[in-house]
């Protein structure tokens, strides 16, 4: 405190001054608990109160007491999305154009949200709430996810008071980077003892307001729970996914004929709505054999195991509530990120890291392979066509701005005040309308100024005029934008230009079409050619949206070709001075940043004083799906790169390790794109054949750990050790030395190159 603030009588005795205490922060008498609870990539159609098959019977009864949204609309992607739900802004004009993982050097594209666009977390601390993060993040850039920081970006750098979860865009729902405050952390258990990241975001949740509301009881607070669920990996407990045998057997198409007859009969869908036809990115399912008809209904049995055990620790946080007595007083806001994710590809993958470490189609599982899906020992995302089903009965899906993408479930629950409960509410609302929803229900005015900067005006509306209104009352929202990855969409009175610029190299020549949703929900009649003077007035209105929230450059999609990923032309990292030596210490925290190694010769080095005996790893980047790891095991010291859990390569010292100090290491020699050889080193001496390795990448920079592993083990034979397989000697450090120094941009550009000459 200041003591021009200071409010008091100071005189140089005690006795003859007169104190002053500032005065207590309070929430407005009256004002209700607030939970965001935030699926990711679960798409309109996948929670049973909007049509599913896979039943969610805690999801429903929020809805029970509470609103359904039919037609509440995103950003299309998770980071943009987030940051618009919690900021109140359209997501570009905050930087978050894009994913958070890269600053790609301009203003809307800086991979953080910038520190003048206020948090609602902010303003409600600073208005008596306390405020708990729980789960994904994916609002701050790679290269600050580390226990060094900076951690300006982290939730507790924006007004929240506690924080636990991952904040990378997804994590492994059995072994996750876990991350409590400021400090990265163990799961607190294995797989093994029944641990599941659902299940634990769930008991910190209750946790968090449990002892807030028995230290402080007269507090309300924010809690952020943003669950890693749908989202990949769909790792379930084995007895939630076998619960769903023979729900999908018969395939997508008929599956979404099944939802979208459901919706019907629930009133959900206005009038006059029709299922979309099957697109060009979608297998009919007459088409498959038996084999790929399997492997596809198993990828949608862990879904559905991963979704419906989700459902059940969020009845456990309502529950909760209820027996604590603040349910009735708690307002909740569920919904998702975006649409449903094709991410997977026509067949789906094991592992979601194959597409873009290679930018090819990875290999159709094998039966021991099918028999991992779901498992920790997979990376699963289901096939487009699956997708395409959980966003009955909309087009395309998450990344593209037709309703597919930018339209999700959502429900808001006030028992205490929403008097229609159950209803559905059809007005078109916006996730920037969130932010002045919550403010306006706890009765709290949005500040002209946060942290000293000056607010500009947020762009949502309220959306507490639809609790007492009916579900056929006026919105009162007009124009909305949407741009996602150069596909771009304007939303007025009913009335919806869209473009879809996955299917053209060129901005220029990409097709707008148009939709009166009014009367055509789905966009199956496209009308540009029978109104072309209404098309080029919201094309216009595009424009000037889009100069208005600062929408310039859009990136190009990396969904440009149907099958493939290219990510190459979105990856321009900050320039930096090209480092040829790195050291990591074994007490530092796990999941540090490593250099790129892709396409370089390399060594890395373990600074050890051996004993016999003595075995762990010494280094370690990525975990089960894909990574390397630098080892001593039997005595031997050895080195092995797990290509996505398809290609496996494996060196090993020749001869006995001698005792004492010495440096243990491995070296890669690059010859070419996807040929190289490798050997392991003693004092930076060959010990042992060079072995040839067909692959280069070594992309996977995630889950390091130094004298450990920080998540499940690279190396199978090191399956089931409990302790992340701690080296059991003595080592001061491990370097990394880079033989042909480059920066990163430069590797990213070899990358893109090649990928194009391919």
């Amino acid at each position: 405190m200041k003591n021009e603030d200071f409010k008091g009588v100071i005189n140089m005795r005690f006795s003859d001054s007169t104190p002053w205490w500032k005065e207590e922060k309070h929430a407005p008498k009256d004002a209700p608990n607030v939970i965001f609870i935030v699926l990711d990539d679960t798409g309109y159609s996948q929670l049973g109160c909007y049509g599913s098959l896979i039943p969610t019977p805690n999801i429903d009864a929020i809805a029970k007491d509470g609103l359904r949204y039919t037609d509440f609309n995103t950003c299309a992607l998770c980071s943009p999305s987030r940051a618009s739900l919690l900021t109140g802004y359209d997501n570009h004009t905050v930087g978050m154009g894009f994913l958070a993982e890269i600053d790609m050097g301009f203003p809307s594209l800086t991979g953080t949200v910038g520190e003048q666009y206020g948090f609602l977390s902010e303003v409600l601390k600073d208005n008596g709430y306390s405020t708990y993060c729980i789960g994904k993040w994916h609002l701050c850039r790679d290269e600050e996810v580390s226990g060094a920081g900076p951690f300006d970006h982290w939730p507790l750098g924006r007004g929240f008071e506690r924080y636990y979860g991952f904040l990378r865009g997804d994590t492994n729902q059995f072994y996750p980077e876990l991350v409590q405050d400021n400090s990265i952390i163990d799961p607190p258990a294995l797989p093994e003892d029944g641990y599941h990241l659902s299940s634990d975001l769930t008991d910190k949740a209750i946790r968090f307001i449990a002892t807030g509301k028995s230290v402080r009881p007269e507090k309300p607070f924010f809690c952020y729970l943003a669950y890693g669920a749908t989202h990949s990996p769909y790792h379930a407990p084995q007895e939630y996914i076998d619960r769903f045998k023979g729900v999908f057997d018969e395939g997508y198409e008929v599956y979404r004929e099944k939802v979208f007859r459901r919706q019907q009969k629930m009133g959900l869908l206005p009038e006059g709505a029709e299922l979309t036809e099957i697109n060009e990115f979608t297998c009919p399912w007459d088409s498959l054999d038996d084999w790929h008809k399997k492997v596809f209904v198993r990828y949608m049995e862990a879904f559905a195991g991963l979704l419906f055990y989700t459902d059940e620790q969020i009845g456990r946080l309502t529950d909760y509530l209820k027996k604590i007595g603040e349910y009735d007083n708690t307002m909740i806001v569920l919904l998702s990120d975006n649409g449903a994710s094709a991410e997977g590809g026509v067949n789906g993958c094991m592992s979601e890291f194959y597409h873009f470490s290679t930018r090819q189609q990875p290999p159709f599982p094998t039966k021991e392979e099918y028999e991992r899906i779901g498992t920790a020992e997979s990376f699963t995302v289901y096939p487009t066509g699956w997708a395409w089903a959980g966003d009955t009965p909309l087009k395309l899906y998450k990344h593209w701005v037709h309703n597919g993408g930018v339209k999700v479930p959502c429900i808001i629950s006030y028992p205490s005040k929403i008097q229609e409960k159950g209803a559905y509410r059809r007005q078109f609302h916006h996730i920037t309308d969130i932010f002045p929803t919550v403010l306006d229900v706890c009765g709290i005015k949005t500040p002209e100024k946060i942290h000293g900067y000056v607010q500009e005006p947020r762009p949502g509306i309220s959306m507490r005029y639809s609790f007492d209104a009916d579900a056929d009352a006026p919105s009162m929202r007009h124009v909305q934008f949407f741009e996602n990855e150069g596909n771009r969409a304007l939303w007025k009175d009913g009335w919806k230009a869209v473009a879809n610029h996955v299917i053209s190299p060129d901005f220029d020549e990409d097709q707008w079409e148009l939709y009166d949703t009014s009367k055509d929900f789905c966009e199956n009649h496209d009308l540009a050619d029978q109104y072309p003077e209404k098309l080029q007035e919201l094309k216009d209105l595009w424009q000037q949206e889009a100069e208005k929230v600062g929408a310039f450059p859009m990136i190009e999609s990396h969904l440009r070709t149907i099958n493939n990923f290219d990510i190459g032309k979105q990856r321009q990292p900050r320039p930096r001075k090209p480092i040829t030596h790195y050291t990591y210490l074994p007490e530092m925290d796990i999941n540090a940043p490593v250099p790129m190694l892709s396409d370089k010769s390399f060594e890395i080095t373990a600074n050890v004083d051996y004993k016999a005996g003595d075995e762990g790893v010494l280094f370690s980047s990525g975990f089960n799906i894909g990574g390397y790891v630098l080892f001593i095991l039997d005595g031997k010291l050895r080195f092995h790169y797990n290509f996505q859990a398809i290609r496996y390569f494996d060196v090993e010292s020749s001869t006995p390790l001698p005792e004492g100090r010495h440096l243990f290491g491995f070296a890669f020699r690059f010859e070419e794109k996807g040929r190289g050889y490798g050997v392991m080193t003693i004092d930076h001496k060959p010990v042992g054949e060079e072995v040839e390795f067909s692959d280069t990448g070594f992309l996977l920079r995630i889950c390091v750990g130094v004298g450990r592993y920080a998540g499940s083990p690279v190396y199978a034979g090191h399956k089931g050790t409990r302790d992340y397989c701690k080296y059991k000697g003595v080592f001061d450090r491990t370097d990394i030395w880079i033989s042909h120094p480059e920066t990163e941009e430069d590797q990213y550009e070899k990358l893109r190159y090649a990928w194009e000459k391919e």
